[in-house]
């Protein structure tokens, strides 16, 4: 099994890296969590990974920290939960927050996520209650937004880039425009404009 990739990030987008390592260019999925934490392309970096062979496809799914893997993998014994799905949930919400909605057994946060129904979310607080306590470090505090977030240049395009990442996530197109025109704050990159989107769509 592939635990872990170090090597030049080439590419990076929301909800893939390529990574060379060894001469070889690895296709790794992330989610957003991930996404958000790589460096520059041309700079190193490093993912643990998961490594998932089925009879149809395969695939390597990677994450900068080692919680969001662990994570990943009980996820993925939910019933009705797959790879695609458990990205998916972590790409809404920070590893605390997931955290903090299934011990408080909030489902309303959980039916948020793009393509999560309140029966999904329910078998989710139910299967991963028991799970969860056995991570290690697990958080006791629930983050809260530390500032605002990095402010850059913003490209020409990086309006439109948020809005088909959180297209590309699940949710609807009207709902990425809107969601992107509600942020005020001026000079952001994509990004940080898909980062606070998402914050916004899922209080």
């Amino acid at each position: 099994m592939i635990g872990r990739i170090r090597g030049t990030l080439l590419e990076k987008r929301p909800g893939l890296a390529l990574i060379e390592c060894g001469g070889v260019g690895y296709d790794i999925e992330i989610p957003y969590t991930t996404f958000f934490r790589l460096g520059e392309v041309g700079a190193e970096a490093v993912l643990l990974t998961h490594f998932v062979v089925r009879e149809d496809f395969q695939a390597l799914y990677g994450f900068a920290e080692r919680m969001d893997r662990d994570l990943f993998r009980m996820l993925i014994r939910t019933s009705g939960v797959g790879p695609k799905m458990a990205l998916t949930i972590l790409s809404g919400l920070e590893p605390e927050a997931f955290i903090a909605a299934v011990e408080t057994h909030d489902v309303a946060r959980l039916v948020k996520i793009p393509g999560v129904g309140k029966k999904t979310a329910e078998r989710l607080v139910i299967e991963m209650s028991d799970r969860i306590k056995l991570l290690e470090n697990k958080p006791v505090i629930i983050g809260t937004d530390s500032g605002p977030a990095r402010v850059q240049a913003r490209p020409a395009t990086a309006v439109e880039e948020a809005e088909e990442a959180l297209i590309a996530l699940g949710y609807k197109p009207q709902e990425a425009s809107r969601a992107v025109a509600r942020i005020a704050v001026d000079g952001l990159d994509s990004e940080a404009l898909i980062r606070q989107a998402l914050k916004g769509m899922l209080r």
